[in-house]
């Protein structure tokens, strides 16, 4: 957070700035889905990259109920700038990692982060159903079925 302080950036702001971007603009809604946040949040969030020029909402042409949200050139700018003091950041931090050792840490983290974890049986594939059950926070019972079963459907819940 440190990193982004200079730019008058929070995490959050970084998140939805970089989703903005990587969806090329959404619907206030769909983008209250995609962060997770509630829609009344979202609102006091957007008015504060609005206010600064770094996003702009406009209603729908279709729907006039649906509000628009896209990134600016500003929001453009200064997201590079964010990424850029991020960078810096994380090379001051892992500055004792090889690049080898960072790709592994970055996969580690995409795995114990994952949105969408994998179903018990390709993880149990790969790792023990205890293993599973720990990453994917499932019953390792249920993982060991699953495992036995390879029936590749949908993980149970945790």
């Amino acid at each position: 957070e440190s990193a982004l302080a200079g730019l008058d950036l929070r995490p959050r702001h970084l998140v939805a700035l970089t989703v903005l971007r990587e969806q090329g603009g959404s619907t206030q809604q769909a983008l209250a889905g995609t962060l997770r946040i509630d829609r009344t949040n979202l609102v006091g969030l957007l008015n504060d990259l609005e206010s600064r020029g770094l996003v702009a909402r406009r209603r729908s042409e279709e729907d006039r109920r649906r509000h628009l949200v896209a990134l600016t050139p500003d929001g453009e700018r200064l997201l590079d700038e964010a990424e850029d003091a991020l960078g810096a950041a994380e090379d001051e931090v892992l500055r004792a990692l090889d690049a080898e050792d960072r790709a592994m840490l970055a996969t580690l983290l995409q795995r114990a982060t994952r949105e969408d974890p994998e179903d018990c049986a390709a993880a149990a594939a790969d790792h023990s159903a205890g293993a599973c059950a720990a990453a994917l926070g499932h019953d390792a019972a249920a993982c060991a079925a699953a495992a036995a079963d390879d029936d590749d459907g949908p993980a149970p819940g945790p």
